[in-house]
């Protein structure tokens, strides 16, 4: 019976060893052995055996980790205060360093990446972090590279995420940009009065050389006006003073046209009175 038992245990035993030696090293990941506290290196993917109670084996994810920054008031360079959010996606490259150098790769990527914001988007004014944040963006990236360089980590993005501005500073901005669209506009029509000035300028000369297209152009705003069904026609003066000098004109010419026809028939009378002409005819010769 004791045998038995302690044939049981002994299976127990083992496979307790079994279950403490036995390692899975997923494909996204790296092992990283300490052996009585002792680096012994770096264990790819797969099943591992570890000696239970002595070896330790740290597994390390080499996948992208995306860590959002927290908003954080940060005052611009121009004294304007400011929250800013970001996020950053960062990956381990080195499993040893990364478990060796430092104790929590992510909390201390966060920590830095809050300062490094925060000092970034201190350099720069609150319309530069506005326009050119493609820009911040890699100042940021950049300067977290060479930090955690040393961690084993290689930061491959970050994006700035949201920016709040005050309520005063949002309206000020609205004030700012309906001014500069009310001056895009002022300027715009100027340079249409500008132009319109300049063809009636050249329409005037054609028609100085050309008086008859002004009244043209006079008769063509008449027509244009009758169009609107308007009970007041309104006529401009230069037309009305070339109506009465037609009609002047056309006066003159009826009465030299009476004039000529009189004399036409008073020549007609006078020659109906002329006594009749004798008429000689010659003779013939035999």
């Amino acid at each position: 019976m004791s045998s038995w038992v302690i044939g049981i245990v002994a299976v127990v035993v083992v496979a307790a060893l079994l279950a403490l030696s036995i390692r899975v090293v997923k494909q996204y990941e790296r092992g990283v052995l300490f052996r009585f506290g002792r680096l012994k290196g770096q264990r790819a993917p797969g099943l591992r055996i570890i000696i239970p109670l002595v070896d330790v084996l740290h597994r390390v994810s080499l996948r992208i980790v995306t860590m959002p920054i927290q908003s954080q008031g940060i005052i611009t360079r121009d004294n304007v205060s400011v929250d800013v959010s970001a996020v950053a996606y960062y990956r381990v490259v080195d499993a040893v360093k990364s478990v060796v150098a430092i104790e929590n790769v992510q909390a201390a990527i966060n920590q830095i990446a809050q300062t490094t914001l925060r000092k970034v988007v201190g350099q720069h004014t609150l319309d530069e972090t506005l326009a050119e944040t493609e820009r911040i963006n890699v100042d940021i990236r950049e300067i977290l590279d060479v930090i955690t360089a040393e961690w084993g980590v290689e930061v491959t993005l970050v994006e700035l995420k949201d920016i709040q501005l005050p309520d005063t500073m949002k309206r000020a901005m609205a004030k700012q940009a309906e001014a500069e669209r009310e001056k895009r506009a002022k300027i715009i029509n100027a340079q249409g009065e500008s132009l319109a000035a300049a063809a009636l300028g050249e329409a005037s000369d054609v028609m100085m050389a050309h008086p008859l297209a002004l009244q043209l152009r006079n008769l063509q705003s008449l027509v244009e006006i009758a169009v609107d069904k308007n009970s007041t026609v309104v006529f401009p003066a230069p037309l009305m003073s070339t109506i009465g000098e037609l009609g002047t004109f056309l006066s003159r010419e009826a009465a030299v046209a009476a004039a000529r026809t009189a004399r036409e028939e008073l020549d007609a009378d006078v020659l109906a009175r002329l006594p009749a002409q004798p008429q000689h005819r010659e003779a013939a010769p035999s």
